[in-house]
């Protein structure tokens, strides 16, 4: 199925859609699975536009929308609202700023520019996608920041991971926890059809209410026993079911056809009640997950973990002159940042640029410039780094580096 999403004017075609379905695995298991997948990902070096998900969550939020709007519509008419659309009459706020902020931050161009996966089933799809949509899939939806530390360095044992990777993966995450709403809502829709339909059957046949007295939609009384007989959802039975028995002796009879009629497919009333009532209680818990989780990414410092996890900045701290370890955030990132600038110029790996930049200090004096990781990548050694990693090309600094550079030394030397 081909989407078009149009954006400033300018109309993109998605034709790829990631779905990934998973049961609940504990730690221990899913880090494992993390590190297979990591050794089965080949990567490119940008990702297909089919594969931009903006497109696939404004659709989400549609009908998680619907069902909001559903929800309410039942409210007023009183029929018992699913126990897992209790938790989106209060949070659609939270999904709707979410989709919101998602679709302001991610455009088309910032989305390709993430390595993509060039083989297998997800092949085209950015790889911090689906490695953050395999982690929502195991965990339903749970995301704890300890957790996820771990679920990213298991991966990283296999295949590193950009900077730039890391710190939007609260952002794939939110995607990922959103496509399952939906999923989620869809039961939902489901589940209150149903329920209005029973509603509607009892009004008619149980209640006997003249038409103009009628809550709910006509139907055609001759496809009454048509209808509880072909459509057995279970919970169309478990709701029939509730209200039937409310009636007292009343619903004696209509609850014995109902019972006849489940019988007729080989369950009992009673195990179709038990298993509704579990599929109540597991989509409760999903769905609870996604909104605590939703909530918990944003509050979530990416950078602390950033520094925790990426091969980078572990490299980094090495630095001999014992400099680096001692910058505030914003000047390390402006070291990272040159780092991701090379290696987007030369389409050589983040690891392997600071691994070089780290071999080019040593056995240089210490106390001096050269000694310092800086000097190869923000000063006069950058033509050093780029020798080293046997490009033919070295980048100039231009004068507004050349300040920067000075001020940096300034206060470093």
């Amino acid at each position: 199925m081909c989407k078009t999403y149009a954006r400033s004017g300018i109309f993109l075609k998605i034709s790829k859609i990631l779905k990934i379905n998973g049961t609940l695995l504990d730690k221990h298991q899913l880090e494992n699975h993390l590190q297979k997948m990591a050794s089965n990902h080949n990567i490119i070096n940008k990702s297909q536009k089919e594969t931009y998900p903006v497109p696939q969550m404004l659709e989400n939020f549609k009908v998680i929308q619907g069902v909001y709007n559903l929800l309410n519509e039942h409210l007023k008419l009183g029929i018992s609202i699913h126990p897992a659309g209790e938790w989106l009459l209060d949070n659609l706020y939270i999904i709707e700023e979410t989709v919101k902020q998602i679709e302001k931050e991610l455009t088309i161009k910032k989305y390709t520019n993430f390595v993509g996966i060039s083989n297998g089933q997800y092949k085209g799809f950015a790889r911090i996608y689906v490695l953050a949509s395999e982690i929502v899939a195991y965990t339903d939806n749970m995301i704890q920041k300890k957790e996820l530390e771990s679920y990213l360095s298991s991966y990283q044992t296999k295949k590193s991971l950009s900077m730039e990777e890391i710190w939007n993966i609260g952002t794939f995450l939110q995607i990922a926890i959103i496509e399952n709403i939906r999923e989620i809502c869809e039961k939902i829709y489901s589940s209150q059809i149903q329920k209005y339909k029973a509603e509607n059957i009892v009004e008619r046949l149980v209640e006997n209410k003249q038409k103009s007295e009628l809550m709910y939609k006509k139907i055609d009384i001759k496809k009454v026993e048509k209808d509880i007989v072909e459509d057995m959802r279970y919970p169309f039975v478990e709701y029939m079911s509730y209200i039937l028995k409310r009636y007292g002796k009343k619903g004696v009879s209509y609850l014995n056809v109902l019972e006849e009629s489940v019988e007729m497919s080989g369950v009992t009333v009673s195990e179709v009640i038990k298993k509704e009532h579990f599929d109540i209680a597991v989509r409760k818990v999903s769905i609870g997950n996604s909104i605590i989780s939703i909530k918990k990414i944003q509050r979530i410092n990416f950078l602390e973990i950033f520094e925790r996890i990426n091969g980078v900045e572990e490299l980094l701290k090495q630095d001999p002159a014992k400099i680096y370890s001692k910058m505030d955030h914003k000047t390390k990132e402006y070291y990272r940042s040159k780092i991701k600038e090379i290696a987007k110029k030369t389409k050589i790996s983040e690891i392997y640029i600071a691994r070089k930049t780290l071999e080019l200090t040593k056995n240089k004096s210490e106390g001096t410039k050269h000694a310092h990781i800086g000097y190869y990548l923000i000063d006069k050694g950058i033509n050093d780094l780029y020798n080293a990693l046997k490009c033919k090309v070295a980048r100039q600094i231009n004068e507004k580096e050349k300040v920067r550079v000075y001020i940096l030394r300034s206060i470093l030397f």
